[in-house]
């Protein structure tokens, strides 16, 4: 049983936090089975991201170096997977959850004859075997099992183990020569909302989930749409939180209802959005329990603000409830944010 852990370097050379996590879960399963492991980078200069991690203890680091490797690009990630696969001879593969690895690793699996899985949580061994815990069924269901079919390639999520830290050091690199085609695709740039219009935060602290309360008439009869996206616009900049949403706020548009303009799809957490992973999160005018119960399973803290005390999300989901109005809350806490931020020494 040998183990090879695949990861691509950053644009500025480095390893992204989802590439340290899913590098000490792959340890842990490599001390588990007691059997060594491989290091695969790809990247224009991988060079200095193998020596950050020369420490990790693995067996072998094998990069495969070249500008047309800096972008993502389907052809030519998947031939450098392939090749650093053959060149490791490793029966298990493990690469983080990036949209990158998502993307190129069930076709890669195909060209060696083995098998992929992805949305992994979790690593383990039994009898001498790899096991693996995952989701099914809109994430209802979790599930441990094994395949004997290798190579096995594992896409691990997020946030599965704590991001490896150690020192670095020199690794003895080996280049693994890959010639390619021409690419037919070219990355010419990247457009991408400013800073502030950022709305998708996954390193933030808090996750800040919008329900559609806030687009239903309120105590005095009157639906304030354009209130509400200030209040949870002036809330993203000041906290420089992560906005989150459930289904049925996502989809009021296509009910011919008010929306908040600035939530999409990509906002939405739950059965058929993202689970993600904060230490503190803050739920408001939400009132569905099982988006809740899904979506914020690997949320630390969780905190929510509702009119309704006996409301499915309110009765046993929330760690601090605030029985309030979400609008007077929120005014008040984006004016304390205010303040504290005028009275800061950085202003």
């Amino acid at each position: 049983m040998s183990t090879l852990f695949l990861a691509h370097t950053e644009p500025d050379g480095t390893l992204a936090k989802a590439a340290l996590e899913a590098l000490a879960a792959t340890i842990q399963l490599a001390e588990a089975l007691g059997a060594p492991f491989s290091v695969g980078l790809i990247g224009e200069n991988p060079g200095p991201a193998a020596h950050s991690i020369a420490t990790c203890g693995a067996t072998r680091f094998l990069t495969i170096t070249g500008p047309e490797f800096s972008q993502a690009r389907y052809a030519t990630d998947a031939a450098a997977a392939e090749a650093l696969c053959r060149a490791s001879a490793a029966t298990l593969v493990t690469a983080p959850a990036t949209s990158r690895w998502n993307r190129v690793l069930p076709g890669v699996a195909h060209r060696l004859g083995g098998r992929a899985d992805s949305h992994v949580t979790g690593l383990g061994a039994s009898n001498g075997q790899p096991c693996v815990t995952r989701w099914f069924y809109r994430q209802r269901m979790e599930a441990v099992f094994t395949r004997s079919t290798r190579p096995w390639l594992l896409a691990l999520e997020g946030g599965i183990a704590a991001a490896w830290q150690g020192a670095a050091g020199t690794a003895n690199a080996e280049a693994v020569a890959l010639t390619i085609p021409a690419p037919r695709t070219l990355v010419t740039g990247f457009e991408a909302p400013a800073a502030d219009q950022q709305t998708i935060r996954p390193d933030a602290d808090l996750l800040f989930v919008t329900g559609a309360g806030w687009t239903k008439k309120q105590a005095d009869g009157q639906i304030k749409v354009a209130e509400a996206e200030t209040l949870i616009r002036d809330f993203l900049r000041l906290s420089r939180s992560s906005l989150g949403s459930t289904k049925s706020l996502v989809d009021l548009g296509g009910e011919g209802q008010s929306v908040l303009p600035f939530l999409s799809h990509l906002n939405q957490v739950g059965q058929t959005g993202s689970t993600p992973r904060h230490a503190k999160g803050l739920s408001t005018c939400c009132h569905g329990e099982e988006p809740h119960t899904v979506g914020w399973r690997f949320i630390g803290e969780r905190r929510a603000i509702s009119l309704d005390a006996n409301c499915g999300w309110a009765r046993g989901k929330a760690d601090i409830l605030y029985v309030a109005d979400a609008f007077a809350v929120m005014a008040q806490v984006n004016a304390l944010l205010t303040q504290a931020a005028e009275s800061s020494p950085q202003g």
